[in-house]
């Protein structure tokens, strides 16, 4: 009797829309299981609240996994006013309330424009940064402040889409590594209200858009051939010198 043939391994770039509530971890195993191979990472992660687009590398893709982290990204999410959560965005304990100034949004677009160009930005306490070994993330639950290095960003727009006190809705391009709860409760900071991030969604990556993903529920629909058919292949979106 023939044994049976090995199952075949994948490559390429699948794009996913990463729904809430979801760790990209969590993507990255129901995916192994899916496709039955452990080679599968992504490129860029999103907090559990943010939803959107997640680029997984299936295969010898994993190997793109640098080149495609430092692609600048683009978001739509919304802020919300007089709130300040540890966690810096709705996920996260409430530590704060202040009333809310009568806020116009020329006043808004005003304050958001300080925050526009090159910059530095210190990480949030919740966070995966790593600091001697041990995530932030850690270090804040048992209520420790650790001094961090702040990173350089880029944030190239930071458009209103819509506009209804004490809430905002965004349009975003920034460079990777950028924490947008960050800018929104620094944005609260600044107008003297507080803020924190109420919701966002990773909608392109430079020339990967969210238009072009799956969501969990189609890809468990899909058979494996059906799915290696939306397979990108990473040739032809990386250079040959970043793999």
């Amino acid at each position: 009797m023939l044994a049976p043939s090995p199952t075949k391994e994948l490559d390429g770039i699948l794009l996913v829309d990463k729904p809430t509530d979801h760790t990209s971890h969590d993507v990255v195993a129901r995916l192994r299981g899916k496709l039955k191979m452990k080679r599968i990472g992504h490129a860029g992660t999103l907090d559990p609240m943010a939803t959107g687009l997640l680029i997984i590398l299936v295969g010898k893709a994993t190997s793109a996994s640098q080149y495609l982290m430092s692609l600048d990204k683009e978001y739509e999410g919304t802020v919300e006013f007089g709130k300040v959560t540890n966690t810096q965005d709705a996920e996260g304990e409430i530590m704060e309330t202040r009333p809310v100034p009568p806020l116009t949004e020329a006043d808004v677009r005003a304050a958001i424009q300080g925050f526009l160009g090159d910059q530095y930005q210190t990480p949030p306490m919740f966070s995966a940064v790593k600091i001697d070994g041990v995530p932030l993330y850690k270090s804040a639950r048992k209520g420790e402040e650790v001094e961090r290095e702040p990173r350089f960003i880029r944030v190239a727009s930071w458009d209103i889409t819509g506009f209804a006190p004490p809430r905002f809705d965004f349009r975003l391009r920034c460079t990777k590594g950028t924490y947008v709860r960050t800018l929104a409760h620094d944005l609260g900071q600044k107008i003297g209200c507080g803020a924190h991030l109420a919701g966002l969604r990773r909608t392109a990556t430079e020339k990967f858009s969210l238009r072009d993903a799956l969501t969990m529920e189609q890809i468990q629909a899909l058979s494996l051939p059906e799915i290696e058919q939306r397979l990108i292949p990473v040739r032809s979106v990386v250079p040959t010198v970043a793999l």
